[in-house]
């Protein structure tokens, strides 16, 4: 078996590509590379998942991956972390991730602070999912990602605000609310888009580029905007207010 053979059942066995074949202008050397970081990935995975509380299947890791507290980490079958991500598990119910998450290139998911105050809720993440590249997911409150869910870029998830009510004392001395935050099944969070604590995004929804979500958003609808606002239902072809 060949190089492409061998790298095209490796990806395919990952379930994210069924029928993966590799693109027919990568060179010989392009498909080199290809199998030494692939290779790489999962020795990373092999090792470090032996401290995970429980991973099911496949792992794969990329460079300078930080992972904090692993035992507070479960992972289904084929679990990917790009390079630099970072995943401080420390938590109240822990990181859970079902099968085939992939959790994009220095991404941070981060429910207590490095110093162990303040604990944490955690997150759970569904089947088929993924964390987009340089995104921040604060779970500090609860937040449950569904299955097939797609996340662009720099998407922040925030489950924690600020008191600033009283205006007689410092905003860091007022300390935090926490509220969970839900993305329902199939939905679409694009680049740079923000989502508050207390939100739920329905499922089949999407939310547009640069939007900052403080309501819930209804099954299969569209928002965009600061604050996001209805543009459309996909299940029909009507507008919402401007």
């Amino acid at each position: 078996m060949g190089i492409n053979q061998l790298i095209e059942k490796f990806v395919s066995r990952l379930g994210k590509h069924q029928n993966f074949a590799l693109d027919e202008q990568l060179t010989g050397r392009d498909r080199l590379f290809l199998s030494r970081q692939m290779g790489g990935w999962a020795l990373r995975g092999f090792w470090r998942r032996l401290w995970f509380k429980q991973a099911k299947g496949l792992v794969l890791i990329g460079a300078k991956v930080q992972i904090r507290y692993p035992h507070y980490l479960q992972v289904g079958k084929n679990f990917i972390v790009e390079d630099g991500a970072e995943i401080m598990a420390l938590s109240q119910e822990g990181i859970i991730c079902g099968d085939n998450v992939t959790i994009g290139a220095y991404a941070s998911i981060k429910p207590t602070s490095y110093y162990g105050r303040n604990l944490g809720v955690g997150l759970r993440i569904g089947d088929h999912s993924n964390i987009g590249r340089y995104s921040y997911i604060g779970c500090s409150g609860r937040i449950t990602i569904g299955n097939n869910v797609m996340m662009g870029p720099r998407v922040g998830l925030f489950a924690e605000n600020h008191r600033f009510t009283d205006t007689e004392r410092l905003m860091r001395e007022q300390g935090v609310e926490r509220e969970p935050i839900r993305i329902e099944d199939d939905c679409w969070l694009a680049s740079s888009s923000t989502i508050l604590a207390g939100v739920t995004i329905g499922q089949g929804a999407i939310v547009a580029a640069g939007s900052v979500v403080t309501q819930d958003v209804a099954p299969y609808s569209i928002v965009a905007g600061s604050p996001a606002k209805l543009i459309r239902s996909r299940l029909n072809a009507e507008k919402g207010p401007a």
